[in-house]
């Protein structure tokens, strides 16, 4: 019997993901599994894996609002290098968690301006228009602790 993809499945798929210039930004090297219907995965790839079953292949083009978000320059900011610990080797592209009114919030070092650190709230494919090949290796049920816990658990158990 032929099992599509819906929610409470465990999807394994490769993909491939370009820019729209073409560049690669990021392909599988072993198919990756995610919990289908639980926002494991951006919510333009989801949408679009709906339905496949083992063997489809799809290419997928995925505009910024249903990636991560459009470019917002409010997101880059400056601030002292004071507010960093002393010893701490700071190079851009380096990932902090701050704590915000609204939650905890990823940022990153986008440029070292003398005493100042240039940090950026955007994701780094924000603004990007993502262009998916995909292909479908492998369709399960869920079991009862990844639908309890809402993705995938990695072989041999539990693997957060």
């Amino acid at each position: 019997m032929t099992q599509n993809i819906e929610k409470g499945k465990v999807v394994g798929f490769a993909y491939h993901l370009r820019n729209n210039q073409g560049e690669t930004l990021d392909e599988s090297q072993e198919p990756m599994e995610y919990l289908h219907g639980y926002m494991n995965i951006i919510p333009g790839l989801e949408k679009e894996m709906e339905g496949l079953t083992i063997g489809d292949k799809k290419t997928v083009v995925v505009p910024p609002a249903d990636a991560y978000g459009e470019y917002d320059e409010k997101l880059v900011y400056q601030v002292p290098r004071t507010n960093f610990p002393p010893d701490e080797d700071l190079v851009p592209g380096m990932q902090f968690r701050a704590e915000t009114e609204d939650g905890s919030v990823s940022l990153f070092v986008q440029e070292i301006m003398g005493e100042n650190v240039v940090m950026n709230g955007n994701h780094p494919l924000a603004g990007e228009t993502l262009n998916f090949d995909v292909e479908v290796h492998s369709i399960r049920e869920a079991t009862s602790e990844e639908l309890e816990h809402g993705h995938a658990h990695g072989p041999g158990g539990h693997n957060h």
